[in-house]
């Protein structure tokens, strides 16, 4: 197993810094999946376009709890709890038997207010950014800022990992702060997607590992990430 502390570390830290890609593979007990990985001030149309092309899952934002925190960020049940009395169908579609966890990383949606549909490449890219600058940047009030600058419901959907990352849940969303916190990049904001086949199944992990070696991606699985954040702590 490679050293996450050591070269291999440096080598995806290096990669996200250029705006490339690096392939990450969380458990093979839990979803078994490979998700694209990119850090979100890089993010360019043709980023977005190798997401919807080379993985074909939900592109999705992980916000670092730190991030999230800054701006109130609630996970979606929590707005369907808020709410399900309203409107009964939010308590009777509650997630209480996700087969491969508890609970879900899901939050809101948004789109930046420059975009237009918000859908395609080009305003997808620029919300991704947009959103990365934004903590790049001191707020007084963040919240009403945040709502200055982008519009929700939208087509980028936010993670909002759990606050204590690998110590309290071992999903994508949290190996992916994790990965951002371990290799210092600032803002800790990144872009994920689930690699999928053609038959609409996941990619399986060897395939994966052809693909990674196809784009020059480092590869790393959620046991080296895990092995390395409790040597940390």
């Amino acid at each position: 197993m490679a050293d996450l502390a050591g070269d291999k570390l440096r080598e995806i830290k290096r990669a996200l810094k250029r705006g490339e890609p690096v392939l990450v593979f969380d458990f093979e007990d839990r979803e078994g999946e490979t998700d694209v990985m990119l850090w979100a001030p890089k993010v360019e149309p043709e980023h977005v376009a190798l997401l919807r092309e080379r993985a074909g899952g939900l592109i999705c934002a992980v916000l670092h709890p730190e991030h999230a925190e800054e701006i109130g960020l609630p996970h979606l049940v929590d707005v369907y709890r808020a709410a399900r009395d309203e409107f009964p169908l939010l308590r009777e579609t509650w997630p209480d038997d996700i087969p491969y966890d508890e609970r879900s990383t899901f939050s809101i949606t948004i789109n930046h207010r420059d975009t237009f549909t918000g859908v395609t490449d080009e305003d997808r890219a620029l919300t991704i950014r947009k959103l990365a600058e934004f903590f790049e940047r001191e707020h007084e009030d963040p919240v009403r800022e945040f709502g200055r600058e982008f519009r929700s419901p939208g087509h980028v959907h936010l993670l909002r990992p759990f606050d204590g990352l690998l110590d309290e849940r071992q999903g994508h969303t949290e190996l992916t702060a994790a990965l951002l916190e371990m290799v210092g990049l600032e803002p800790k904001v990144a872009v994920i997607c689930e690699m999928l086949e053609s038959g609409g199944g996941s990619l399986p992990p060897d395939r994966a590992r052809d693909v990674a070696e196809e784009l020059d991606a480092p590869f790393v699985t959620g046991d080296e990430i895990l092995q390395a954040w409790r040597r940390r702590r």
